[in-house]
């Protein structure tokens, strides 16, 4: 069966800033591409829009996508909270929150600190192809490199690929997961503030990216980012202010499944949606 653009869309949902191992060629109808996963366990995903079915999402992007999860029950609930959700929902609809590595994701936030997205690519790119295996799937593709690898690497080899004043934090995240640190199954389950605060004991990791590693690498669809986008549609949308309790917050407005309700906001005011 042929997944039409409202259930799964791949250009709003792979270039909506939640992953960055993503491509997409200059044909008439372009080819879509994403790798994920680490060392040798890395996949790569090609297809155009039209071509994309239930056949061509085997398991593994299957949930990847989130295929699962009823996204249309969460868009019907979402939009009744507000005339400027509906249009979020409206505007994007195919978005849907991706099951990803959650160290590929944790360490692709990191990375993503004061960076715009083409560089942030780039940087990744370079460390997979520095750093990371070949996988045992696809030979020509390096997978993510995995915590371990980065733990050995120096910080002069990490900054010569362009991390810069994040060369330690990369570092610094890498030791943790190496040594225990962090556990990214109690991340999956545990108390929201508890997992954020875990994070953030990390140096380099401060709450926005402790939220986006959570809700984009742990699935805690009860997080809920905030940054300049989200914090001017709140506002405007839901008179929330700079004291306000954001995960509590959304997870009473919203219901459990706030996360999702973020990321429709994000790209529909990312996109101008605030000026309408």
């Amino acid at each position: 069966m042929v997944i039409d653009k409202a259930t799964l869309s791949l250009e709003d949902t792979l270039f909506s800033g939640q992953c960055f191992r993503v491509f997409k060629d200059n044909s008439e109808e372009p080819v879509y591409s994403v790798i994920s996963g680490v060392g040798k366990n890395a996949k790569k995903f090609s297809c155009t829009q039209s071509q994309l079915s239930d056949q061509a999402l085997k398991p593994y992007w299957s949930h990847y996508f989130d295929m699962e999860t009823d996204y249309q029950e969460l868009k019907d609930r979402f939009s009744k909270t507000s005339a400027n959700m509906k249009k979020a929902c409206d505007y994007a609809p195919g978005i849907r929150i991706l099951n990803q590595d959650p160290w590929e994701a944790l360490c692709s936030f990191v990375v993503s600190q004061n960076n715009n997205i083409k560089r942030i690519m780039g940087i990744i790119e370079r460390m997979c192809l520095n750093f990371g295996e070949v996988s045992e799937e696809e030979p020509t593709v390096h997978g993510f490199p995995t915590a371990q690898r980065l733990c050995e690497a120096s910080e002069e080899e990490l900054r010569a690929i362009g991390l810069g004043f994040r060369a330690p934090y990369i570092k610094n995240t890498a030791l943790a997961v190496r040594d225990g640190l962090i556990d990214f199954e109690s991340l999956k389950t545990e108390d929201i503030d508890k997992c954020r605060a875990s994070l953030m004991r990390i140096k380099g990791i401060g709450i926005k990216v402790a939220d986006c590693a959570l809700l984009f690498g742990c699935h805690r669809l009860d997080c809920f980012p905030m940054d300049v986008w989200m914090k001017r549609v709140m506002a405007t949308c839901y008179s929330w202010d700079e004291k306000t309790q954001c995960a509590k917050e959304a997870v009473s407005l919203f219901g459990p499944s706030a996360g999702v309700a973020q990321q429709y906001l994000f790209h529909w005011a990312r996109h101008g949606g605030l000026e309408e």
